[in-house]
């Protein structure tokens, strides 16, 4: 230690660098008992958990309070309990083989669901490959867009003469009609989703002297699959959506086939226990779909 002498009576001493004491390490540093303690493992997820369960309990006790007040202005509209009461009762004669609209509703979605996976598996083989054709063609893409531009807003329902005339039989007319409306999303997406690869990706490709397929398989196809599962569970939705209207119209089996019946008989109560089990089935399949986004992207995953 060293001193400077500034007046003759008076010496200040002057601490050199090595003798300082760390105070300014010991002041920057975060103390740790400072810090919040961390949440257990999976404590977070549970918490956003319980909060959608809660809001998503809310929205349906809202709506419930909505269809009830609805049923009371409205006398021939049955309340949510007496639309309960009925599902229970067509849930517990659900594949009976004759019931007041028909088959059981088990057998009539049944029914339905082949058609939809008819029609959605044939636009899934025609829609994936021609996606991916006009995605990486630009010269196909101008050409093929304005014809699918053109197409794409024509209502399912206006298809459905000209499938009959051309099948003759209703049946396969539904599933047809199922194919052209699934179609177009599984299209668009994986279509745009082929042409959005990186140029940077491509440049890898060429450096590399990667052939026309295995760029296809390498880089175009795992860059496009989150766009290709997202067109397809569009196509899901759209084709369930869809199938209930064709019934509607000439089927004689069919989920759709029984709202009609069940509106010309026995009342309004199964028409509505109907749309609830509508609306339960394409939620599961949007689930069932959504389980295998994140099976197969890890950035959904997450």
């Amino acid at each position: 230690m060293t001193s400077v002498e500034v007046e003759p009576s008076v010496r200040v001493p002057v601490i050199a660098d090595a003798e300082r004491p760390a105070v300014e390490s010991a002041v920057t540093t975060e103390a740790p008992w400072l810090e919040p303690p961390p949440l257990p493992k999976g404590a977070g997820r549970a918490q956003r958990m319980a909060s959608s369960l809660f809001w998503g309990a809310l929205g349906f006790v809202a709506l419930g309070a909505i269809w009830q007040f609805a049923s009371l202005r409205a006398t021939t509209l049955p309340g949510p309990f007496a639309t309960l009461s009925t599902t229970r009762e067509l849930l517990a004669n659900a594949f009976a083989k004759d019931g007041p609209a028909g088959q059981g509703i088990g057998l009539q979605l049944l029914e339905s669901l082949g058609r939809v996976f008819k029609g959605f598996a044939m636009a899934a083989v025609v829609g994936i490959p021609f996606g991916f054709l006009i995605g990486t063609m630009p010269r196909f893409w101008k050409m093929c867009n304005p014809v699918i531009q053109l197409l794409r807003p024509v209502s399912p329902l206006a298809w459905f003469p000209i499938w009959l005339t051309i099948l003759v039989k209703a049946d396969p007319a539904a599933v047809w009609v199922i194919f052209i409306t699934a179609l177009w999303p599984t299209v668009i997406n994986t279509a745009a989703g082929a042409a959005s690869v990186p140029e940077q990706e491509h440049d890898v490709a060429r450096v590399f002297r990667f052939s026309r397929w295995a760029e296809m398989r390498h880089i175009v196809v795992p860059h496009a699959l989150p766009s290709v599962i997202t067109g397809l569970r569009l196509s899901m939705g759209v084709a369930w959506m869809v199938i209930v209207a064709a019934e509607m119209l000439s089927a004689a089996s069919g989920i759709g086939f029984f709202v009609w019946q069940s509106y010309n008989g026995p009342g309004l109560s199964y028409v509505l226990s109907a749309i609830l089990l509508i609306g339960v089935i394409g939620v599961a399949l949007d689930l069932a779909f959504l389980a295998v986004q994140r099976k197969l992207i890890p950035e959904v995953r997450s």
